[in-house]
């Protein structure tokens, strides 16, 4: 399974570790993902999401079903 978070859509970056003699070598900076469950009160079930920690902090923000809507708008869900 990739490392993407199904709200957003953030994926693994891609940089340097760069030393103090200033030798650059390749390296990823991962999303920081959490398998979290979220209650969907309309339709009175639990839902589980692979979601990074920007992700949580929007659903506490606008709401789960906002959020929701908005990733299906963006193509993220089905």
């Amino acid at each position: 399974m990739a490392r993407v978070c199904e709200i957003t859509g953030k994926k693994a970056m891609v940089g340097n570790n760069v030393s103090h003699a200033i030798n650059k070598t390749k390296r990823k900076f991962n999303v920081n993902l959490v398998k979290k469950r979220f209650y969907i009160a309309e339709e009175d079930r639990w839902v589980t999401l692979r979601v990074s920690a920007k992700a949580i902090r929007t659903i506490n923000k606008i709401g789960l079903a906002a959020t929701l809507k908005k990733a299906k708008s963006k193509g993220l869900l089905k």
